[in-house]
């Protein structure tokens, strides 16, 4: 079979993408189930494509070319398979954001404006050994009405080909869906080929290690949606009860250390660190984490490394921790305003105002009072699956779901109206009237005679907002 260039895999994305913006929530949804239901299927394939990547990164990281985090990403089970299937399920029960109506505003009798979401378009995904992004991110895709083409990790190289395979397949027989609505790249060639088609691919999420996304955002003029760390910090403030902070950091920094929302780095207020880190530290050792210490810390909990510079910044992610006692809670934020990734950090505290300052001084894209980092999460948030996280400050922030994948346009409706009727001395005035988010308007797109009949009499079909 002749190989498709990246080039005519962008062309045909962009004609799914045209067409997928149109396509009805009932179709869209029936072609996500069924590509549950078609992954289900084929699962003993999968397991056996991701067996055979599994066995070649073992020797990998048998030869120290790649880590144990990344290898534990890397492998699927058939709980994993399920929650990839119930994934796509939970995105295709979500309500459609497409076409929604974000606001309304009348410029005048009979000359209304919509700003209305709709999908960005092609979206390229790059991401590193996680073979489960690509069921979220293709199911995202899908249901908010964009294109996606997808690149995985060359570890991860025959598990991506069974998923997307399946995805594919499923889509492409949906009645009313495109053809190419989701397509896949294999190669480093063809990932840099994806970052030079600015005309085609509207939008870039990688997901990986810091230094793989940062060279995806230098290295293209195509929009970046993600984070090149995530440094996240738990601060036990002076009133924190001390089972919910044991509680908290231990599951914020042991529960899935290889992830970018684990806790990187543990802050505690100097009044509560004799009662707390003694337990704490006991707790963590007993789980196998390796301590970074500050000399306040280490002179309560003797035995501890020293920490240096460069542990205050690090993304470990691995069982790795650093600590530092702070002297209040304005320490605390500072630290993690200097060292932080903008990505998630907590507070432990029974004091509602340290929560509040906390909170309003941080400035990361997720802060929490009294829970795990871990939930920093687009499933755990309600959002069926996540295309990634963001630390930007564009139009998504924070673990990004599918309203991360919309913008909008804006729709005027009028009856004939000119820019001429609104200049000169004798111009029509703009009423500017907010209006009710309801569009098309209850008398529809077109000013028919019946359509003015009924904004006249409001009894008989509604009038025309």
């Amino acid at each position: 079979m002749k190989r498709v260039s990246v080039l005519e895999k962008a062309r045909r994305a962009r004609e799914a993408a045209l067409v997928l913006a149109g396509v009805s929530s009932a179709a869209k949804n029936r072609a996500l189930r069924a590509a549950a239901s078609e992954i289900r299927k084929r699962r003993a394939d999968i397991l056996a494509a991701n067996s055979a990547d599994v066995r070649d990164a073992e020797k990998l990281v048998a030869k120290g070319a790649m880590t144990k985090a990344l290898l534990k990403r890397l492998a699927l089970n058939y709980g994993k398979i399920e929650e990839m299937a119930r994934g796509i399920e939970a995105v295709a029960a979500l309500p459609d954001p497409v076409g929604a109506t974000l606001d309304a505003l009348e410029l005048d009798a009979g000359l209304n404006l919509y700003r209305i979401a709709c999908p960005i378009g092609v979206i390229g995904a790059i991401f590193e050994s996680r073979p489960d992004v690509v069921p979220q991110v293709a199911s995202l895709c899908v249901k908010s009405g964009n294109a996606v083409i997808l690149k995985g990790g060359s570890e991860a190289a025959r598990s991506n080909l069974a998923l997307a395979g399946a995805i594919s397949a499923a889509l492409d027989a949906a009645p009313g869906m495109p053809p190419n609505a989701v397509q896949l790249i294999e190669t480093r060639a063809e990932v840099r080929s994806i970052l030079e088609l600015d005309d085609y691919v509207d939008l870039l999420v990688p997901r990986g290690g810091k230094d793989f996304i940062r060279r995806v955002m230098d290295n293209t003029n195509i929009p970046v949606i993600g984070h090149a760390d995530g440094v996240c910090h738990v601060y036990v403030d002076e009133r924190a009860d001390i089972e919910t902070a044991l509680k908290v950091c231990f599951d914020a920094k042991v529960q899935y250390p290889a992830v970018c929302n684990a806790m990187e780095t543990l802050l505690v207020h100097e009044k509560i660190a004799a009662r707390f880190l003694p337990p704490m530290v006991a707790r963590l050792r007993d789980a196998g984490v390796q301590l970074r210490a500050c000399p306040a810390s280490r002179k309560i909990v003797r035995g501890l490394k020293p920490a240096t510079e460069k542990d205050w910044s690090a993304e470990y992610l691995d069982l790795v921790l650093a600590v530092r006692v702070v002297a209040s809670l304005e320490a605390a934020v500072e630290h993690i305003n200097r060292y932080g990734s903008r990505h998630t950090d907590a507070i432990v505290t029974s004091n509602p105002a340290a929560a509040r300052r906390f909170l309003d001084r941080v400035d990361s894209a997720c802060v929490f009072v009294n829970a795990s980092t871990r939930f920093s999460d687009g499933y755990r948030f309600g959002k069926g699956a996540e295309i990634g996280i963001s630390t930007g400050k564009t139009h998504a922030r924070g673990p990004v779901g599918m309203e991360g994948l919309l913008i909008y346009k804006y729709v005027l409706i009028g009856k004939g109206q000119t820019v001429a009727e609104y200049t000169g001395a004798r111009a029509r005035r703009f009423t500017h009237r907010p209006l009710k988010k309801n569009f098309p308007p209850p008398g529809g797109l077109i000013h028919t005679k019946k359509s003015r009949r009924r904004a006249e009499n409001p009894h008989r079909g509604g009038k025309i907002t």
